[in-house]
């Protein structure tokens, strides 16, 4: 209930909440350190930083209320400017460890425009998640064209889509300085989700968008909550960016500021880190599935093969000789010897 709710200071976390009144749960994310860590290891331009901070506060919302095992994988690729924008979330290693995000963005300089939209700069293309639950498990990716104007729109249409579950997303980023220290990004977010008490039947007129696609009004309607949705989502629309963004305005405070009559109750918030998985052996495993032939197109004049990690700017340098399988490296994709 509501007197449940602890001053929390918010940054770099995922609180999860319940609004028990209308049966809604939901996330409130904060990104400091961990959004700075990511965008300052690359000279983005502020359009391009505004898309990658987005879909980082996207993905560590939704990859913590999956509770996924190992990790959450968003990816959006359009055909314009800026062709891919990828995050990963990896849950905690261990219960009261943080969990980890990272990001990076694939675009052209000359195109992208200074004072363009940062949607805009996607153009056509598709947003796709893939939730990995670990070794000895299929992976599982739905996907949805780029709509609505937003990346956080763009989720709320997958989920209506293909999960059909009314979602809903209020995001804010931005540059942000305080007394004599350097700007820096700041992002913060809510996620609502209404999950419905029964499996929901299709209404004749559904889907409402001209695209043919779900909307979470849509899914919302298919039920008996739409009365308690639209409540929630309207209270949520009240939301200010500097609300969002903080951190004068913790996130017990917030929920209690705009949902105060809908009874929230919170639970212990999930720390966030940037962090990335790359290494000089997971290099090395990757490289195991290519024969000699193969390396030698990859290795440089000077005689030696080099691989960068996007995430983190990471830059390894091998000898060829030591690289594929017939050198006797192994790793994924390593063909099997015969008999």
């Amino acid at each position: 209930m509501a007197d449940d709710l602890q001053p929390l200071s918010g940054d770099d976390s995922v609180l999860p909440f319940q609004l028990d009144r209308p049966d809604i749960r939901g996330r409130v994310a904060r990104l400091d350190k961990a959004l700075e860590a990511i965008l300052s290891r690359h000279a983005y331009p502020t359009s391009v930083s505004a898309l990658t901070a987005e879909a980082a506060l996207l993905t560590v919302m939704i990859g913590q209320m999956l509770e996924s095992r190992w990790r959450l994988s968003l990816q959006v690729r359009g055909a314009g400017p800026v062709r891919l924008i990828a995050t990963d979330y990896f849950a905690p290693a261990a219960p009261g460890e943080p969990a980890r995000i990272r990001a990076y963005a694939g675009f052209d300089p000359e195109r992208v425009a200074g004072d363009a939209a940062p949607f805009s700069l996607l153009g056509e293309g598709f947003f796709a998640m893939t939730v990995d639950q670990g070794p000895g498990t299929a992976p599982y990716q739905g996907l949805t064209p780029l709509v609505g104007g937003s990346l956080a729109a763009c989720a709320e249409t997958y989920f209506a889509q293909s999960e059909q579950i009314a979602t809903r997303f209020a995001v804010a980023t931005a540059l942000s300085a305080a007394p004599g220290q350097a700007a820096r990004w700041r992002g913060g977010a809510i996620m609502l989700q209404h999950l419905p008490k029964a499996s929901p039947y299709a209404a004749p007129d559904l889907p409402s968008g001209g695209d043919g696609l779900m909307r979470a009004a849509d899914v919302a309607a298919m039920s008996d909550g739409a009365e308690d949705w639209t409540r929630a989502t309207t209270l949520l629309e009240t939301v200010e960016p500097h609300e969002l963004l903080g951190p004068l305005v913790a996130p017990d405070r917030l929920l209690l500021r705009l949902f105060h009559e809908e009874r929230p109750r919170v639970w212990p918030p999930q720390a966030v880190r940037f962090g990335c998985t790359c290494s000089r052996d997971r290099v090395e495993a990757a490289m195991a599935q290519y024969s000699a032939r193969d390396i030698e197109t990859m290795t440089t004049e000077e005689g030696v093969l080099t691989a960068d990690c996007q995430f983190c700017g990471a830059h390894y340098r091998f000898d060829p000789a030591t690289l594929g399988f017939e050198n006797g490296a192994t790793g994924p994709g390593v063909p099997k010897a015969a008999g």
